[in-house]
């Protein structure tokens, strides 16, 4: 599972952002109770301080990037000293931030390369660490030495190689151990009923459906017949479970995947400054460049985001033609200043603990992300595009379509592997779509369901 990894006068007048509380975990990928990180880092890291082991050769690579490259050792080493020295950022018994140095988070990195996420339920709090190197790096990526770091082009290409050596990992048997029933398992009673009830949704929210009537797998089997964690996390549902919507007219567009309206914008610009606090789309990054991208400045864009516990395929938006499918190679933790200690509007020792996973629309311009245009049957849609945002661990862009290829709408396009993050789709300037659903939904809009009309 290899990693696949000019300015106009157009003006960003419409926008509908939701409101994310810091403390809320934008799509359940980390736990909405920071006591429940911080525990299980703290018992992460004495498991790695009580046995020192040989590090994997991926990270001995790392270890001679950043003691041989003094960029890079300036960085690594800044961004670790940077952690404000207040009590809740999290110290061992000597007082100090719990990751020290590099040394120590290789260590940890060693520890989690050959770990499955698994489900945290302790002292009645249960959670989910879905990202758990970004759960390791959740303060240091929010200071402003972490914010330079991980926009260093270096630092991304080694991270990309320990992220693929992690897949590896994640594709073999060894990792479905915490597919069990116990109370860290993904079929513990806590995580069958989460996962059915985020399953259940649209035409089978009332129904009295369990997640092994939702999804292909046997729950006779060991680990549900699931033979690896990426097995899991890519499971389809069953034929009839995700019907698409009206397949025959043109002008309804589905949902590409199973999330949460994030925002709906018209008018974008080509380019914007995405990295300010409101997060305006910048759509020449957002498509890296691509001699298509001026057809969609002026247009509109719907990003949602999937959450860690949904399904992760996507699904072609509408009926036509690929006319490109491509991965854009990004960064894996970069958050915006804002975000953390470099703020200058907030106290110099305050980092977002939301993090990463709350600047959905920056991402859209600087990470890892697949690129899909399509050339719509419907001649009032035309040429549209889907971006699939990779966060984090979760890079792995898997396009399943080539250019050329015929799609009906509802068909499969690509998938996340390891979870899933956030996409966008977009449309050209002059197209009339609308009836987008509102951000602050509760519950996902269901894959392949009536996303919007075009007049």
């Amino acid at each position: 599972m290899a990693i696949l990894t000019t300015s106009t006068s157009m003006k960003f007048t419409s926008i509908d952002t939701p409101t994310i509380s810091n403390h809320t975990r934008t799509g359940n990928w980390m736990p909405a109770d920071h006591k429940t990180h911080k525990e299980w880092l703290g018992g992460i890291i004495r498991k790695v301080d009580e046995k020192q082991t040989v590090l994997h050769p991926v990270l001995e690579e790392f270890k001679h990037l950043i003691e041989t490259n003094t960029r890079v050792y300036m960085l690594l080493t800044s961004m670790f000293k940077e952690v404000p020295r207040q009590k809740r950022y999290g110290h061992d018994p000597t007082g100090n931030p719990e990751i020290r140095d590099h040394h120590h988070f290789l260590q940890v990195l060693n520890h989690l390369l050959t770990t499955a996420p698994s489900w945290t339920d302790k002292s009645h709090r249960v959670g989910l660490v879905g990202l758990p190197i970004n759960a390791v790096l959740d303060w240091p990526m929010g200071t402003p030495s972490g914010y330079a770091a991980f926009l260093d082009p270096e630092i991304n290409a080694m991270i990309k190689k320990i992220l693929n050596v992690w897949s590896e990992y994640l594709r073999s048997p060894a990792s479905a151990d915490v597919l069990n029933t116990s109370s860290h398992g993904w079929f513990s009673e806590t995580g069958r009923r989460d996962l059915t009830a985020v399953a259940k949704i649209g035409p089978t929210a009332a129904t009295d459906l369990h997640f092994h009537d939702m999804f292909e797998c046997d729950p006779s089997a060991p680990n549900h017949g699931f033979n690896s964690w990426d097995a899991f996390f890519t499971r389809v549902f069953r034929e009839g479970i995700r019907p698409v919507a009206e397949p025959e007219n043109g002008k309804v567009i589905a949902n590409a995947c199973e999330s949460k309206p994030f925002r709906t914008a018209h008018h974008v610009q080509a380019r914007d400054k995405f990295w300010i606090k409101s997060q305006p789309y910048s759509v020449l990054d957002m498509l890296g460049h691509d001699e298509l991208a001026s057809q969609f400045v002026g247009g509109t864009v719907y990003q949602a985001f999937l959450s860690a516990l949904s399904y992760h395929r996507w699904h072609a938006p509408v009926s036509g033609k690929v006319v490109k499918a491509y991965v854009v190679d990004g960064t894996y933790y970069s958050e915006p200043l804002f975000e953390g200690v470099g703020n200058p509007e907030v106290s110099a020792n305050e980092i977002d603990m939301a993090g990463q996973v709350t600047s959905q629309g920056y991402i859209t311009s600087t990470a890892t992300r697949a690129l899909i245009f399509i050339e719509a049957d419907e001649p009032a849609i035309g040429l549209m595009a889907f971006i699939g945002v990779g966060m984090a661990e979760v890079s792995t862009c898997d396009i399943t379509v080539k250019e050329g290829d015929k799609l009906n709408k509802g068909d499969e396009i690509g998938m996340f592997h390891f979870g899933g993050s956030t996409h966008c789709l977009l449309f050209r300037k002059g197209v009339d779509v609308s009836g987008f659903p509102e951000p602050g939904m509760e519950d996902n809009m269901p894959v392949r369901s009536k996303l919007a009309v075009v007049s």
